[in-house]
Parts: C-alpha cells; structure tokens; sequence
C-alpha cells in the first residue's frame, strides 16, 4: 500500500472512531438539536475559550460563513496573499460573498502586522473599504508554519484600527497549540471568530466548527443553512471529532517529529531546499531544472503519495496514518528520486 503524504485528509477513521460513530446519540441538529453535536460544539467553544459554537461540514464553508458574517458586500477583506481563502476555495469571496480580497505580500513567510499595515491603503470614494482581516494558523502554503499570539495580537491591532472584525482560519490551530504548547484560547483570542478542522490533523473524516460570541454563531446559523449545511441527525460525524478530541490531540507531536524526519534526509539532497517544518507540513523547492510533476510521478512509481505546490515546489504532510517507519521509507525513496534527477 502506498504511503501517502498528499496532505492529512487523507486520514481513514481508526476501528475505535468508527465504533464512536455507529453508537453516537443523534437527532434532527435543524429541528431541535443533535444532543452528540451540541456537546462537540459546547467542548469546541470552551477550548477556544469563545461563547460558541458551531458544527460545518467543511472549514471552507465555516470561513466563507464568517467572511459573510463579517464583511459587506462590495467592501475587502485583507489577508496574506497566500491564504487557504484566496487560493483554495474556488473564488467564493467574491462569487458568494461579495467581498473583495485584498492579498498581503508578506516579506517573510506569512504576514505580519507591519505587512498588514502597509498593505492599507487611504479611505477614499472610488476603492473598496476594509471590511475584514483575515488570519490563518498554521500557515498551509507557508508549510505549516506558525505564527505566534503576539504577531496576531498585533495584526489584531491594525484591525481596530481599521474597525473592522477580525477571522482566524485556524484549521490546523491544534498543530500550532502541540507544537508550542500555547493555548488554543490564548491563539483565539486575536480573533473575533475562529474556524477549526477536525478531518486534517486530528483524522476524523469530516467536519470543522466556528467559534465566536453568541451573538455571531446565532447570526452563523442561519447562514449556514443558506449555504446548505444542514446536517440533520450529524452526531454521527460529530462524535469522530469527539474522539479524535479526546485520542488524536496529544499525538500531533509524532507527525510534527516525523515532518522533521523528512526533512533531514531530502534536505541532505543537493539542490533540494526544504523549508523547516514548524509542524506537520514539509515544502521541498526543486531546482530549476527539476520539474514538480516529475517528481510526483517518480515518487508515486515508487511507492510514495506527494502532491505538487507549484512548478517547482513538492509538498509532504505527515498524518495519523503515516508512522516513523513509513516517514522513514517515504524520506529515503523522495530523496533518491531527487537524487536522480540532479
């Protein structure tokens, strides 16, 4: 069987999940309440150190909710010019929402509040006003990496000074709480509503929440039911989360460790530069004459699942389903295809 690193939703749910999910307690979550899904909602919100709560099927449709919550029609929410929300979620800003982003270079890895602040532009009547700022953490197209709670305090900051509400995309905030061992509330707390996954790093098979006042989520309701996303009887998909809550989180740390395995043997490669992982996410930039697809094939050949970023840039993401050993045979195999192709 393949060892597949393509990213961490690739997850299948562990015999004890499934177990998890076949007793769940259920109801009709649009008509009076999923009792499994409100106690997944109201242990979300307390880590989160937020009022509430809500259950999504996808974190892209809870960001979209936000964005919707958050921003005007025809105003523009700033946010790092490599986001999940600008590249990944099928131009649903604009075409949903009506909200312009407004991408922020960032001069390192990801944007910082002096980025932000410089990425302003004066108020006047012809441009779109600030509607928005959008955060994300960990970072997917930085490589998973983390930005820490004072640069979001920060950004924060620039935001009040626009007076416009803060969102943070924390669909891998669980890596950024393991990793540095700061809390999920201490992260939340720069934002005004927070998205968090369950089917990437925590390995239930679907599911996201946003967290935020009460007063939002019950504004977030009915949006998302404009969206579709009314689940019924979703307690089954909520006690996944549940349990990957209670057994998936301390474990985080084995995919970050194995993230830094990878990255030890590619990185030996010449002409392979690897950015350090802060968690689970390793990005390997080829050299010019290396194709990305190339090495994709090869690897795939080979027995290793990864996905090409760009022309030039392979990703790997390590994952509940990948153990030392496969880190171990998925870094050997990677780096002789590199090797070859030097």
């Amino acid at each position: 069987m393949p060892i597949d690193l393509r990213s961490d939703t690739v997850t299948r749910p562990t015999p004890a999940m499934r177990r998890a999910m076949a007793e769940a307690e259920v109801g009709d979550d649009v008509l009076d309440g999923d009792p499994t899904v409100r106690r997944l909602e109201e242990r979300v919100a307390a880590l989160l150190g937020k009022e509430r709560a809500l259950f999504f099927p996808t974190g892209s449709m809870a960001n979209q909710t936000a964005i919707m919550l958050h921003a005007p029609p025809g105003t523009e929410a700033l946010c790092d010019a490599a986001a999940h929300v600008v590249h990944w979620e099928m131009g649903a800003m604009a075409a949903l929402c009506g909200v312009q982003p407004r991408p922020v270079t960032a001069t390192g890895l990801v944007m910082t509040a002096a980025d932000l602040r410089g990425a302003v532009r004066p108020r006047t009547r012809v441009a779109p006003a600030p509607g928005l700022v959008c955060l994300e953490n960990t970072h997917n197209g930085a490589g998973g990496k983390i930005t820490p709670v004072d640069e979001l305090l920060a950004m924060r900051d620039v935001a009040a000074e626009l007076r416009v509400p803060v969102h943070l995309d924390g669909a891998r905030l669980w890596n950024a709480a393991a990793a540095t061992g700061t809390s999920l509330a201490a992260f939340a707390g720069a934002a005004d509503t927070v998205m968090v996954s369950f089917s990437k790093g925590l390995g239930a098979p679907v599911g996201a929440a946003l967290a935020g006042s009460a007063a939002h989520i019950e504004r977030a309701w009915s949006i998302r039911k404009r969206l579709g996303g009314g689940m019924r009887q979703s307690g089954i998909l909520a006690a996944a989360a549940l349990h990957a809550l209670d057994h998936h989180r301390g474990r985080l740390v084995e995919d970050h460790a194995h993230a830094q395995q990878l990255a030890a043997v590619i990185g030996s490669v010449p002409g392979a530069s690897v950015v350090p992982p802060d968690t689970n996410i390793l990005m390997v930039d080829l050299p010019s004459h290396v194709s990305a697809s190339v090495v994709v094939d090869r690897c795939a050949a080979a027995g290793v699942l990864i996905s090409g970023w760009s022309a030039s840039r392979v990703r790997l993401v390590t994952h509940l389903d990948v153990s030392a050993e496969d880190a171990g045979r998925a870094a050997k195999v990677v780096a002789e295809v590199l090797a070859g192709l030097a």
